[in-house]
């Protein structure tokens, strides 16, 4: 049974949230895949990883770097774990069909968009039916993340 954990981005964007998520998988010394919607995404996501914070680093690449088994956290619009992560990371309401074989799942969506909410309802369903373990993440009004039920 995989851990599923929806954040409900309210507060902060994506471009925001991302990367501290992905600084906690690090320091787990655990491996990602970041799941997006389109290769675009994924180009936009790579730059942002390089470039959120000049005082930080977190190592990644995607099909152009190369080395998939060697990178710690590697971005992709195609369903595939080439670097034996343990943590999949969805975004852009991106759906997996291997969340088996993940350990945790964490799902980012916008929760300023109507669509994208209706749309994670629709995730939390399948997952639950799968019999995942569920839980709910909200930001509150400082940033921070309050489990809302699970």
């Amino acid at each position: 049974m995989t851990e599923v954990r929806f954040y409900h981005l309210q507060r902060q964007t994506l471009e925001q949230a991302l990367p501290k998520i992905l600084e906690k998988v690090l320091e787990r010394n655990w491996r990602a895949v970041v799941l997006a919607a389109s290769a675009e995404r994924v180009d936009a996501l790579n730059q942002l990883l390089w470039t959120y914070d000049p005082n930080s680093f977190l190592p990644h690449g995607a099909a152009r770097d190369g080395f998939a088994d060697q990178q710690p956290i590697w971005l992709t619009a195609e369903d595939e774990n080439p670097n034996a992560a343990t943590v999949l990371v969805a975004v852009d309401g991106s759906v997996s069909e291997r969340i088996d074989q993940y350990d945790l799942v964490c799902d980012l969506f916008d929760g300023n968009d109507d669509d994208a909410v209706l749309a994670a309802r629709g995730r939390w369903k399948t997952c639950k039916a799968a019999g995942h373990s569920l839980t709910y993440w909200q930001q509150t009004e400082r940033g921070a993340w309050d489990k809302k039920s699970g």
